[in-house]
């Protein structure tokens, strides 16, 4: 078994004037698609997450940047351990130019020399402690907890996150006999480590069909393996996805992967309180800074999901808080003072 593990990272630019010229041929909406501006707006906070992976998981083995095109000025790209990928070095030429995440996700296991072992960051994912590659894998699996859980959905019209969901629940009800995983994974659907949840999976049994599962917001490891199969199984609707330039109602994510992966047993069993936490921008950021300044979790989604709010004023804070927490420049940056 491959040991390596890779780290994944989306970014885009999202004042780039090329990309924006580009993005706005293609933003007639004949469905209802994901276009707002909080989906591209950057908050200026990369640099922190390479000094982040560099301090606190310095035993990762390449960490694939993937990108429009654009690179931040700071970024020394002859790095060893970085590899920039353009999205026409792995996406199929049918889908692009794409504007939609999960197309850029979707088509992962194409990148070439990508390991079987990889965690898929984005942008907005930060590592605020030392992590061990055991958090990740364990014994070749991704490390992960049962997370069944029936979908709830919220209302209006923008809600392109729930309709996802469900999209990604049909595939798996599709191709899994709930009874079956259950026979087959009985340990690792009730375990010791879930605590009052194995109350809720005992509950949850009993139905025919799987009514949903749970998706936390942060780093998640996968197998490149499973990308390709489900693509041998499900093509039609994944290329469905993908021919989307933005992200809509008719799609399925990465998330469907993530579930397929554990409803067939490929995953070590980990206790769900150490996946970190999910903080959306709010007016008052003030319990997000200081989670990040006392390092209580060790990951941290920062969910930029307000058009809103005082965007510059929010994200001023943030580059406070980790400018203090990681104040030195990492090797994946020019050896120029940007601060």
């Amino acid at each position: 078994m491959e040991n390596k593990i890779d780290f994944v990272l989306m970014w885009v630019d999202g004042k780039d004037p090329k990309w924006l010229e580009e993005k706005n041929k293609y933003s007639e909406k004949k469905i209802p698609v994901d276009d707002a501006i909080n989906r591209y707006r950057d908050m200026n906070l990369l640099k922190y997450w390479f000094r982040s992976v560099e301090k606190y998981t310095p035993w990762v083995n390449k960490i694939f940047f993937i990108t429009w095109g654009h690179l931040p000025e700071w970024l020394d790209i002859s790095n060893p351990k970085l590899v920039v990928v353009n999205h026409r070095d792995y996406i199929p030429q049918q889908y692009l130019p794409t504007f939609n995440a999960n197309t850029i996700e979707l088509n992962l296991h194409r990148i070439k020399n990508l390991s079987e072992q990889f965690v898929l960051f984005n942008d907005d994912m930060y590592i605020l402690n030392p992590l061990s590659p055991e958090y990740f894998f364990k014994d070749g699996l991704p490390c992960d907890h049962w997370k069944e859980n029936p979908l709830e959905i919220e209302k209006g019209e923008d809600n392109f996150f729930d309709h996802i969901l469900i999209n990604d629940q049909f595939l798996i009800n599709k191709n899994f006999d709930k009874k079956e995983v259950y026979k087959n994974n009985l340990a690792k659907i009730f375990n010791i480590h879930y605590g009052r949840r194995n109350i809720r999976y005992l509950m949850l049994k009993r139905w025919k069909y799987f009514t949903g599962f749970e998706c936390p917001h942060t780093a998640n490891p996968y197998l490149k393996s499973s990308f390709t199969e489900l693509w041998s199984k499900e093509e039609e609707y994944l290329n469905r996805t993908c021919l989307n330039k933005f992200r809509s109602i008719l799609d399925v994510n990465q998330w469907v992967v993530n579930w397929y992966q554990m409803c067939q047993g490929k995953f070590s069993v980990k206790n769900q309180k150490y996946f970190g936490r999910y903080y959306n921008l709010e007016k008052d950021n003030s319990d997000l800074i200081n989670y990040i300044r006392d390092s209580k979790a060790d990951i941290v989604c920062i969910n930029d999901t307000n058009k809103y709010l005082d965007f510059e004023k929010a994200t001023a804070e943030l580059q406070t808080v980790f400018s203090e927490k990681l104040n030195t420049q990492c090797t994946f940056e020019k050896q120029v003072d940007y601060e």
